[in-house]
């Protein structure tokens, strides 16, 4: 029976995706786990490997289609002994037909009972995709079983016929969807595409189309502002005793190629204080929070249009060289679109560094699930008073921590700032 090649789920947010170019054509005979694709997410470019092997039957979605949804059809193989026509119109034909057809084919369609079509393939709670050969789907509908309950025996877990032949049917956990509240309508986001084009049609223009990340962004983060209470710390840190730490450092390091930032201070700084104040290292899950035990961060990239948050897991654990290296590498990766969904998600906590950029001071907006982001401005000279009384020049740097509230409360959101600037403002302490 031919196998439906499904358009894979890449990581467990991940609707739909564009599939970029196919690495094999029509007639080509693919093992399990060949490279059979490059599938772009609203994040990255990945490659898709075969779960299945055979011969490539009918290629159904083009290089270049954006857009295309999780578990739709996008190639059909051929089993030994199969050919092109055992590949049935439902799976040759996923577009709709035109409806003057459709009509001409009715007498005949009623004539012969209709083929029911596969089920799409289930996913884990996990969003990980469970692999079942077409006809195994089939009968685990048939039967009224749950595939996530299932065990397969063929390659690499496959389920197949013998593996639901032999399974019984067992009674249907309640839809979680009847069990979840039903959503609050979303509120209108001003005026429609249409009205607003309108509005400039005698103006001169270019209308940029939006990609998948840039939709991601504006969805995600318009939710984000709308439903997470945000309150907003601030703080002046000095500098001073960090960047002569950082210039000695530097020159020690020089012979292993290793050259600290002031961001590698500020990741270290973060990482520490969410131990030291461990209630904050915590992350929002809907009904609950979720304490984490280790540190880790997560660092806005800015990217051509977009950005990304790549995480250091156990950044407390890591030296500054280490985190150094392990940033660049990161930062560099994602400028090419080349990170692996588990490097951009997860996390407790992020940092955004606009100094580089001159920003003075900014406010950030929390990323979900994390319960806090530090927004990070310019280090400048500026006049201060001593604690002696006395006037005298310092280096300041402005950080604006935003906070979900719903997870860290003022005054432990207090305590974790001033932890930051403890850390910033006498590094060598930081590093016992």
């Amino acid at each position: 029976m031919p196998i439906e090649i499904l358009m894979p789920a890449l990581s467990p947010t991940m609707e739909e995706g564009t599939l970029a170019k196919w690495l094999v054509k029509e007639g080509d005979t693919v093992s399990s786990g060949d490279l059979i694709a490059e599938i772009e997410t609203d994040k990255a470019t990945m490659e898709f490997e075969a779960v299945d092997e055979g011969v490539v039957g009918k290629i159904l979605v083009e290089e270049g289609t954006e857009a295309v949804a999780v578990n739709s059809v996008i190639a059909v193989f051929l089993e030994d002994g199969e050919s092109a026509d055992d590949i049935g119109e439902t799976s040759a034909a996923p577009a709709a037909a035109p409806a003057e057809a459709k009509s001409e084919e009715a007498p005949a369609a009623a004539e012969a009972p209709s083929a029911k079509p596969a089920p799409a393939a289930p996913q884990a709670a996990s969003g990980e995709r469970i692999f079942a050969s077409p006809l195994a789907r089939r009968i685990a509908a048939d039967k009224g079983l749950d595939l996530t309950d299932i065990k397969g025996s063929g390659p690499k877990g496959r389920i197949v016929k013998a593996d639901v032949e032999n399974a019984t049917a067992a009674p249907k956990a309640a839809s979680k969807a009847a069990e979840a509240p039903a959503k609050a309508a979303a509120a209108p986001s001003g005026p429609s595409a249409d009205a607003v084009a309108k509005m400039y049609e005698s103006r001169d223009f270019e209308e940029v189309k939006l990609d998948g990340m840039r939709k991601t962004i504006a969805a995600r983060l318009a939710e984000a502002k709308q439903t997470i209470p945000h309150f907003y710390l601030r703080r002046d840190i000095k500098l001073d005793a960090l960047l002569k730490f950082r210039s000695q450092l530097n020159k020690q390091l020089e012979g292993r190629g290793v050259k600290l930032s002031v961001n590698d201070f500020i990741i270290k700084a973060v990482a520490n204080a969410l131990q030291q104040v461990p209630e904050a290292n915590a992350v929002w899950a809907g009904d609950r929070v979720l304490q984490m035990k280790s540190s880790d961060v997560a660092v806005a990239v800015a990217i051509e249009g977009g950005l990304f948050t790549p995480v250091l897991e156990d950044a407390d654990m890591k030296s500054l060289s280490a985190l150094s290296t392990q940033m660049k590498d990161l930062a560099s990766r994602a400028r090419d679109r080349k990170l692996a969904p588990h490097e951009y998600q997860g996390g407790s906590f992020a940092i955004s560094n606009l100094g580089m950029f001159g920003i003075d001071n900014f406010d950030a907006i929390v990323n979900p699930p994390h319960a806090g982001i530090l927004a990070v401005g310019a280090g400048k000279k500026q006049p201060v008073v001593g604690e002696d009384g006395e006037l005298a020049v310092a280096t300041v740097m402005s950080v604006t921590m935003s906070v979900d509230h719903r997870v860290i409360d003022g005054a432990v959101g207090a305590n974790l700032l001033n932890a930051i600037v403890d850390n910033l403002e006498n590094p060598v302490a930081m590093l016992a």
